[in-house]
């Protein structure tokens, strides 16, 4: 994470980029590690400049059992503008139960309902329906696995804030994205 938080600095600084966001993926072992969240709070202490352009993805699985651990660490963050995504939502059991308690500023809908939108009714009345509660709770929603024009114009037509997928970028390593600032 040191390494990641450091490209991601070099980056904003070669740029001076004020409306980007960094997601990194966090595992239910970092969530639950004390010694983790102490060198990210000091990482984030000495670059104070990144936290509003981190977003951290933690998955429902991740969360599950550990609410209060979890929300702590969603807290402690939050002080230095850090935001949150739950990730794959709607892959687990109790999907609407943990986006009720946990305290997320974004919501990704899981890329097994995006994948077949434009032609499966189901899976669009599921994106449809994630959208609209992500919305009445005051989150933006993201869209996973878009992969043609097609799925992104249903998404757009959807009202779907966010998309992410070999559709709208193929995946690069941050270095390379650092080299053309």
């Amino acid at each position: 994470i040191e390494e990641t938080l450091r490209v991601c600095k070099q980056y904003l600084v070669a740029t001076l980029e004020m409306h980007c966001l960094f997601a990194i993926n966090l595992s239910g072992a970092s969530l639950k590690d004390p010694e983790f969240r102490h060198m990210l709070l000091a990482c984030l202490h000495d670059n104070p400049v990144l936290g509003p352009h981190l977003c951290f993805e933690i998955t429902e699985t991740a969360a599950i059992g550990n609410l209060s651990v979890v929300n702590d660490f969603i807290e402690a963050m939050r002080e230095f503008g850090c935001s949150f995504a739950l990730d794959d939502f709607g892959s687990g059991l109790s999907s609407f139960t943990y986006l009720k308690n946990l305290k997320v500023d974004y919501l990704k809908i899981d890329g097994a309902f995006v994948r077949d939108i434009t032609s499966n009714p189901i899976d669009r009345s599921m994106v449809e329906a994630i959208h609209r509660i992500g919305h009445q709770m005051g989150l933006k929603t993201v869209a996973e696995y878009v992969e043609s024009e097609q799925t992104l114009a249903l998404l757009r037509e959807i009202g779907v804030d966010y998309v992410q997928g070999n559709g709208v970028h193929p995946p690069e390593p941050l270095e390379n994205l650092c080299g053309k600032a």
